[in-house]
């Protein structure tokens, strides 16, 4: 059982705040550090992934949608995402194994929660979409096949962050290092005493921009830097958007 747990998610290849955020004191003091998916859909794939491989055992990376996303288009499928299309047409070899092979859900157990299942979209689906105000009906359906042991369950996917309680379930969502919505920099969690603590990294975004496009190849890495790295996505705008697939 572990004490202390960071929970990171939805870095999309953006080195610079996830730099950052692995920084924080409390993020390098904690015992484990999750990352519940899409790692590397994004500007700086093959950087971002050879830093969370460096981190050792002491991270837990999750499968997300995008993950998979990018081993198809690296064994020469395609992708509706063109930023998608060009990360998986850069990973190496081992890189490609690594995302493959990656699991969804991760169950660890905590010190304080118990079982917690870590998971992208929800524990069953890496790419269904759960909000903050998703009806308790559906969040029923979605937490059919846990069992009651399972009092807290740790996503990401939608990056926005939020903690509720969901019937007496606890439910967080870390929000998103690289693509967040409603602010810029970088959206954490921490796990710790049986608390749950939303975490926030500010970053200068102009240089965090600059450097995206000083590294990365990508042709459109101005124009995806700027759109999300500045978070141009208001949380209200985001969860419209997401509303049809949350069942509405």
């Amino acid at each position: 059982m572990v004490s202390s747990i960071a929970v990171l998610s939805d870095v999309h290849g953006v080195l610079p705040v996830l730099d950052a955020v692995l920084a924080e004191p409390d993020v390098a003091r904690a015992d484990r550090i999750v990352v519940t998916g899409d790692h590397a859909a994004g500007p700086m794939p093959v950087e971002v992934l050879d830093r969370l491989v460096s981190l050792g055992d002491r991270a837990v990376l999750v499968r997300g949608n995008a993950d998979r996303e990018l081993v198809v288009v690296a064994r020469g499928g395609t992708s509706e995402h063109p930023e998608s299309l060009w990360a998986g047409r850069q990973l190496r070899p081992d890189q490609v194994a690594l995302l493959d092979a990656l699991p969804h859900p991760v169950r660890l157990d905590v010190d304080g929660f118990g079982p917690v299942v870590f998971c992208h979209g929800t524990p069953r689906d890496d790419g269904e979409v759960v909000l903050v105000d998703t009806r308790l009906e559906r969040w029923a359906e979605v937490f059919a096949d846990l069992g009651d042991e399972v009092r807290t369950v740790v996503c990401g996917h939608t990056h926005m962050p939020f903690v509720r309680l969901v019937d007496r379930r606890l439910v967080v969502n870390s929000g998103s290092i690289g693509m967040p919505y409603g602010r810029p920099g970088g959206s954490w969690a921490l796990l710790r005493d049986g608390q749950v603590s939303l975490r926030h990294t500010s970053i200068d975004v102009d240089a965090v921009v600059a450097e995206v496009v000083r590294r990365s190849a990508y042709g459109r890495r101005a124009e995806w830097a700027d759109e999300y790295v500045r978070a141009r996505h208001s949380d209200a705008a985001a969860v419209q958007a997401f509303g049809p697939r949350d069942g509405r």
